[in-house]
């Protein structure tokens, strides 16, 4: 990830990826689009399976501009994958936004949706980093502490790269959007309940030996995660 995103290319939306309501809230920025992909735990991954559509939620993993999933050799979703093209969605909720009138109440958010066809990695170096990228997204700091993959492990999973290249952001911010005229009859409170994601206390395993200590990394994530509220 030598290229800082400010020096890539801007997002340029395809028809499919260009927003047709509330375009205001659509960002063109590829920063904006690492910063919501990079504060996620889970994607929801949309494929055609038996021709129906099916949207799963997984794990996913980012580096520069391409994103990573994986899944068993066996999984129908990773294969309805690769036959054609998908649509990936991050959305982060950031507060409910209560109004003075039902049909304005809203929710702050940050989205990103991306389009494309994946691709199986097959080299056995690509796909290495490519799991520890995943895991390293939502568990920074335990790849290099626990058992890499074996060659079992590898010979049952399939890994997928997907381009960023077709992409689009959109953030709604900031409180209701109120008619005047309910504004000015008073009496119904309006403003935005925030919303955040916080861990607890990790909770060790039922089976761990007695004096293993909780790691730094571990720590730090929930660290990590209190300093930013």
């Amino acid at each position: 990830m030598s290229e800082t995103a400010s020096s890539r290319t801007p997002l340029s939306p395809t028809p499919r990826s260009s927003l047709t309501r509330a375009k205001e809230r659509g960002r063109v920025d590829r920063g904006e689009l690492d910063a919501v992909l990079d504060a996620g735990l889970i994607c929801h991954l949309g494929v055609v399976l038996h021709g129906s559509p099916v949207v799963i939620p997984t794990i996913y993993g980012r580096e520069g501009d391409t994103l990573y999933l994986h899944g068993s050799t066996g999984s129908g979703n990773m294969r309805a994958a690769l036959t054609g093209d998908v649509s990936l969605t991050v959305t982060h909720v950031d507060g409910i936004v209560y109004a003075r009138a039902a049909m304005h109440f809203s929710m702050n958010y940050r989205s990103a949706v991306i389009h494309g066809r994946p691709i199986e990695l097959t080299d056995p170096g690509e796909r290495m980093r490519a799991l520890r990228v995943i895991v390293e997204q939502a568990a920074p700091g335990a790849w290099d502490a626990v058992r890499a993959p074996n060659k079992k492990e590898m010979a049952a999973t399939t890994v997928l790269a997907l381009d960023l290249t077709e992409a689009s952001v959109k953030v709604r911010t900031g409180g209701p959007r109120d008619e005047q005229a309910d504004i000015d009859a008073g009496g119904v409170w309006a403003g935005v309940l925030p919303l955040r994601q916080v861990f607890d206390a990790p909770i060790p395993a039922a089976d761990l030996a007695a004096g293993v200590p909780i790691p730094a990394h571990v720590l730090d994530r929930r660290t990590d995660a209190v300093a930013a509220v």
